[in-house]
């Protein structure tokens, strides 16, 4: 796998008349090569592809790390390319990523080859990671699986009194023993008021009867995750709570509906977004419909009113509108979707209807 994606990348750099290409962004790096440590980079010369990481990752990067040749440096890896000067030759182009190189990082490249000329090159890696391979897909599934069955586990712990931290600890116990290999996220949990806030990680407040609680979390499988929403209710719901909750639902199925290969970002949020305007939120529900998932959370493609991104044939994006009323609560749903030519397959299959527990 990454032996194909470092000569796509070599492709690519070519055709920008580019000499080579140092590629430091971490998410990038284990993309293209497999490596899954802390510190590493890959440069891309005219001598091949070589990758440099510190003696930590010594074995690590030795069974990892494919399409590369792999260099055991101290220290910095930039650093480091003062001892490799033969990769790059006078007046060289070698791209770099102007997002993630900071500007400490390119003096030294400077320094050390001060010769070499460094243009931004980002575009080309932009998109890396956002189409998915098929063993890639089915590690995310796998990953969907853990996380529904452990959310249908847990559902017998939300009673009143319970604090929300022990609820998301449970969570997390659960998709461990299910062969999650790590949580995908610091785990949401937010009960009553407390759903009014979208990132509201588990707190020591205790679940009353008549709460909404929203539960957003993720399971690991392969170095893949999964993210997904859930909002339940604490006994029974009420007509405003089954009202908003019944709008949200609505919004997130026309969204799923309109992801397909060659929609934009742009018109799966519009879709989204209609629904909960038309409905009198539309000032609540305040970001974006979703994003593409893989070895993160938040990946490419964005799902936003500020997407340019147009959705490809084995991305996988969540779909995920909210509606939040400060003071009061809040109400999210949302899938894993994988797109495809004639539309969105769910990968989820915990149940979406408004469950009163």
């Amino acid at each position: 796998m990454s032996t194909t994606r470092i000569n796509a990348l070599r492709k690519k750099v070519k055709a920008e008349n580019l000499d080579g290409m140092i590629v430091n962004q971490l998410d990038h790096v284990r993309y293209f090569t497999g490596f899954t440590g802390s510190s590493g980079l890959l440069v891309i010369s005219p001598k091949g592809a070589d990758f440099f990481t510190d003696f930590r990752y010594k074995d690590q990067s030795a069974k990892q790390v494919k399409g590369a040749r792999v260099h055991i440096i101290k220290g910095d890896p930039i650093d480091s390319l003062k001892d490799f000067t033969n990769l790059a030759g006078p007046n060289y182009r070698f791209g770099i990523d102007g997002d993630h190189v900071t500007v400490a990082q390119y003096n030294k490249l400077r320094h050390i080859w001060p010769t070499v000329l460094l243009p931004r090159a980002e575009s080309l890696l932009g998109d890396a990671g956002w189409v998915k391979e098929k063993v890639e897909i089915d590690l995310i599934t796998k990953a969907c699986a853990i996380s529904d069955t452990a959310f249908e586990r847990v559902l017998g712990l939300v009673t009143p009194g319970v604090r929300e931290r022990e609820i998301a600890a449970e969570l997390e116990y659960q998709m461990a023993m299910l062969g999650s290999e790590r949580p995908a996220f610091e785990t949401i949990l937010a009960s009553g008021w407390r759903a009014a806030l979208p990132h509201g990680v588990a707190s020591d407040k205790k679940i009353a009867r008549g709460d909404f609680v929203t539960f957003d979390f993720g399971a690991t499988v392969g170095g893949y995750v999964s993210d997904i929403t859930r909002t339940v209710v604490v006994g029974k719901a009420t007509s405003r709570q089954k009202r908003i909750y019944g709008i949200v639902l609505k919004s997130q199925l026309a969204g799923i509906k309109k992801v397909k290969a060659g929609v934009s970002g742009k018109a799966v949020d519009d879709a989204c977004r209609k629904i909960i305007t038309r409905a009198g939120f539309g000032k609540a529900f305040g970001h974006g419909t979703g994003h593409g998932i893989g070895f993160y959370v938040h990946v490419g493609p964005r799902l936003s009113p500020l997407s340019h991104d147009l959705l490809k044939v084995n991305n996988v994006v969540t779909v995920e509108p909210g509606i939040y009323i400060s003071g009061w609560g809040g109400v999210r749903i949302e899938d894993d979707v994988v797109v495809t030519r004639s539309g969105g397959r769910v990968l989820n299959r915990a149940p979406k209807n408004l469950l009163e527990l």
